[in-house]
């Protein structure tokens, strides 16, 4: 090589590694999904008072309107505070909501600190004097759930898998079919939060249907590095956002009952990322310097049963023979069984619970080979992925900057959460296996 020359390094920009038919499937909704011209968000487009639930928001205010779950005569509504941004200039309608689980709380903590005055004051970041569009903020959906600590309803049904509802239907229908009717069916876009049920805890993720087009622009655009493309569960506000075609993600972060700041500023981050995006609010939006595709992973599972020390948790990156965590019973002292990661990869949940039996699951695992090294040069001194929006300052990536990798495999059981037990609930039903979302 001739001194002085200069070698162009190629870079990698997309590694399909996702099965074929998927791939297809995403790049024939993309190519078919087309900018819609909307000249209702044109500037000089006519806008201006706006309803919800009988109550008129003027162009440039803030109002928190409360909307009850159940319209009753005798007991308890549960009215949910709904804050509603109502900007100067058209744009659209974005909703964002926390706790449709009641004990998740990382939606509650990111949707209060959005309302607080360092967003909403003049000049903020959502000051409605200078935003376009409308934004409609719910901290917490599941009111009852929330008052309870339980993910349930007081029936004992999940929110998110009685969706759209039935206004002559369970309690739990009822209340979805109110939501629905009043918060989401109007949306031009759905940001669901959550965060793992008891028992673990994910690191901040995004579950997404890529072959939904918009959906698809949608999760990208809240600026993360790991999107699971799953299809969503029956009955959930995924699902039926989708078949209305209506863009909608859900943020997993975190774990119950508890407040998890990195992932709490991960959220808060992913908001505004799409504000910015949809050129609702000022600034540019900050991106990944890579994404992960990921359709499918691998749960690691307690060959005995015992207590459960972990070594790690989630966000861990881990090499091949990596030792996750250790089993041992008091009854045995001095047996141990270890855990230990099937390939280099990524924990992207992990068990919180020290309480295990034999097949219980302990980790949420994937596989990462290929790309090993992209992981590797974003972790702390801990090796835990540092994601992006979790820092102090992330930086600013143009989208052609991006990098994406897609990560081969399927589901287990079908879905992203189906191998999840909920060990700590008392029912005895099938919601004790179901995925959870």
């Amino acid at each position: 090589m001739g001194k002085g020359k200069k070698v162009k390094k190629t870079k990698v920009r997309v590694a399909h590694e996702l099965p074929k038919r998927r791939r297809m499937a995403i790049q024939e909704a993309l190519a078919a999904h087309q900018t819609e011209d909307r000249p209702e968000w044109d500037r000089g487009a006519e806008w201006g008072n706006i309803r919800l639930f009988r109550k008129i928001i003027k162009p440039g205010t803030i109002r928190t309107i409360s909307l009850p779950l159940l319209e009753v005569d005798l007991g308890d509504p549960w009215p949910i505070p709904v804050t509603v941004i109502h900007g100067v200039r058209p744009g659209p309608t974005i909703t964002v909501l926390g706790g449709i689980h009641g004990d998740e709380l990382t939606g509650a903590s990111a949707c209060t600190h959005l309302l607080s005055n360092a967003f909403t004051d003049i000049g903020k970041s959502l000051d409605p004097t200078q935003m376009a569009g409308t934004l409609r903020i719910v901290p917490v959906v599941n009111l009852p759930g929330y008052r309870s600590k339980s993910r349930y309803f007081p029936d004992g049904r999940d929110l998110n898998r009685n969706f759209p509802g039935d206004f002559k239907g369970s309690t739990t229908k009822r209340v979805a079919a109110q939501v629905w009717k009043y918060l989401l069916n109007d949306s031009d876009a759905i940001i669901d939060l959550h965060s793992a049920a008891k028992g673990r805890s994910n690191m901040p993720q995004i579950r997404v249907d890529l072959a939904h087009a918009s959906s698809n622009i949608l999760a990208k655009a809240f600026g993360i590095e790991i999107l699971l493309d799953s299809k969503p569960p029956k009955g959930s506000l995924r699902k039926v956002a989708n078949e209305q075609d209506i863009p909608s993600i859900t943020y997993e972060g975190g774990g119950a009952n508890l407040i998890d700041n990195t992932t709490v500023k991960v959220a808060i981050h992913g908001v505004m990322n799409i504000l910015r995006s949809l050129r609702m609010v000022p600034g540019a939006p900050n991106r990944p310097r890579f994404r992960m595709l990921a359709s499918g992973s691998r749960w690691l599972r307690a060959s005995e049963g015992g207590l459960l020390d972990m070594f790690v948790s989630s966000g861990s990156v881990m090499r091949e023979g990596e030792v996750i965590a250790t089993i041992s019973d008091p009854a045995t002292p001095g047996l141990t069984v270890d855990i230990v990661a099937p390939e280099d990869g990524l924990l992207v949940g992990a068990a919180t619970n020290p309480f295990t039996a034999s097949g219980m699951p302990v980790g949420h695992f994937l596989p990462v080979a290929k790309h090993i090294t992209l992981l590797e040069q974003q972790i702390d001194k801990n090796g835990y992925f540092i994601v992006c929006g979790s820092d102090e300052e992330p930086s600013w990536r143009d989208e052609v900057d991006v990098d994406e990798v897609a990560v081969d495999g399927e589901w287990s059981g079908g879905s992203v959460d189906s191998e999840w037990v909920n060990s700590n609930s008392n029912q005895t039903n099938p919601d004790t296996y179901r995925e959870f979302e």
